[in-house]
């Protein structure tokens, strides 16, 4: 196998490509770039003997399948609704199929056209997921092969920024993903399994109903708020018994109440227009979220105050107040949902600047029994980007795929079908790899 066709050369793509470009002419193999932007594309395989950077529009299915038609191996980028197109052209082409993206149920229905082709499709083989699947089945194979019984699993992470780069942002936040997910993330409803019993949060309490956690290395707690597919993950573990298991994403203290703010508002709503948007102020917007009349004389922002139930100069309106929502500035947006208003307006106050280092944590625990005793083990991942461009967001994204890549390229993978890596023979190759790029686990243990 010889040609490599990787999808999209977005922000996540950096590593990935450098990675593979950076063996490719040792392996002889032949990486073309494909994005609907070609410049953007051309600018990420430089000038590299061995790549190329392509036009294509995704939804073009001839330009599709003729790019998909010369390659071995295909890793897609693309937002994860573009992906079942891309995949059954891997099926009629005989095209193994890589991604970062989470595997849907309609992927998952692909599985013996895969399996019958002998051809491989890994999927959440990113960070979060990706790494979160490989790091916890190496720990739950360890516990499992002394002997130990698993009783509850959370596993935690998020993509932040780091404090000396926060600057005035009272957030303490910045976008170092696809920032339309982080203004829709949460919608639907969280689910996870405590003391046996199924606990779900609706959309409307998420942001209000976080826990604290610790972390190593830093002097303040974070909040975690609750992801809503824990229960997924059940059965790929081997926790089916399991009676504790929560997933969630991990943010600076403070976050939560604002958001929490935002969504009471209604401005993470993607579901309609706001009318005339282009030609209203942020201020009239949030003067049309108040049906109610306010006391005599009281200003927007007291009104929003009490609709949210806050003071008006409090931790919490300082912070919409920053982002210039009561300003009398036109949104400038024409028939925008107010998500889309809401995602415009972050854009620019959560923009990294170009020596921002970002900040990725992620932090497992394991609670188990083992000859008598009751443990806990954390398993805590702390990385930080250089900077603005080389991001450890964007590495965690695209090494694991880079590596995985090189396996199947090469030879080294027999994971035929569709999975999540979660086996032994994908998680150890590339969890130690990972090591040399400063991915690190640290674990420590404690009776409980």
């Amino acid at each position: 196998m010889n040609n490599i066709l990787i999808l999209g050369a977005g922000r996540s793509s950096t590593a990935l490509i450098t990675y593979v470009l950076a063996r490719a002419e040792e392996n002889n193999w032949r990486v073309i770039v494909a994005d609907a932007d070609p410049q953007l594309a051309a600018r990420k395989v430089g000038n590299h003997p061995n790549g190329q950077g392509v036009w294509l529009d995704v939804m073009k299915v001839n330009d599709r399948r003729q790019l998909i038609s010369r390659a071995d191996l295909v890793v897609s980028l693309l937002p994860a609704h573009l992906h079942l197109e891309v995949v059954y052209d891997c099926i009629d082409l005989k095209k193994h199929f890589i991604t970062a993206s989470y595997v849907s149920k309609d992927l998952f229905k692909v599985v013996n056209e895969f399996r019958n082709n002998e051809l491989i499709f890994m999927g959440e083989l990113g960070l979060d997921p990706g790494i979160d699947h490989m790091s916890a089945m190496k720990t739950i194979h360890e516990i499992k092969g002394k002997g130990g019984k698993i009783t509850a699993f959370r596993s935690n992470a998020g993509g932040l920024v780091a404090l000396d780069c926060v600057g005035d942002n009272p957030w303490r936040y910045k976008f170092t993903w696809n920032p339309r997910n982080v203004v829709l993330a949460g919608q639907g409803t969280a689910q996870y399994l405590e003391n046996g019993k199924f606990k779900y949060i609706p959309y409307h309490r998420l942001f209000k109903e976080y826990r604290i956690i610790e972390v190593p290395g830093f002097d303040e707690p974070f909040e975690v708020y609750a992801n809503r597919e824990a229960l997924l993950y059940r059965e790929a573990y081997g926790l089916a018994d399991i009676p504790d298991i929560y997933r969630g994403t991990i943010r600076y203290r403070g976050f939560c109440d604002a958001w929490n703010a935002l969504v009471k508002i209604g401005l993470t709503d993607a579901t309609y227009p706001i009318m005339d948007s282009d030609k209203i102020t942020y201020h009239e917007l949030m003067e049309a979220y108040l049906a109610k009349e306010g006391s005599p004389g009281a200003s927007v922002k007291e009104r929003i105050a009490g609709l949210v139930e806050e003071r008006e100069f409090s931790p919490v309106m300082k912070k919409l107040d920053w982002l210039g929502l009561f300003s009398k500035k036109k949104i400038g947006l024409s028939k925008a949902t107010p998500a889309f208003i809401l995602e415009n307006l972050l854009l620019e106050k959560w923009k990294l600047k170009p020596k921002d280092r970002d900040l990725i944590i992620m932090q497992h625990e394991f609670d188990y029994e083992l000859a008598g005793k009751k443990m806990r083990r954390f398993s805590t991942l702390v990385l930080e980007g250089k900077d603005a461009s080389d991001t450890a967001m964007a590495r965690l994204v695209g090494l694991p795929l880079g590596i995985f890549t090189k396996l199947v390229m090469q030879g080294k993978m027999k994971v035929k079908g569709v999975h999540i890596p979660v086996q032994k023979e994908v998680y150890e190759p590339v969890l130690e790899e990972l090591k040399s790029y400063g991915v690190l686990f640290h674990e420590r243990e404690e009776e409980l």
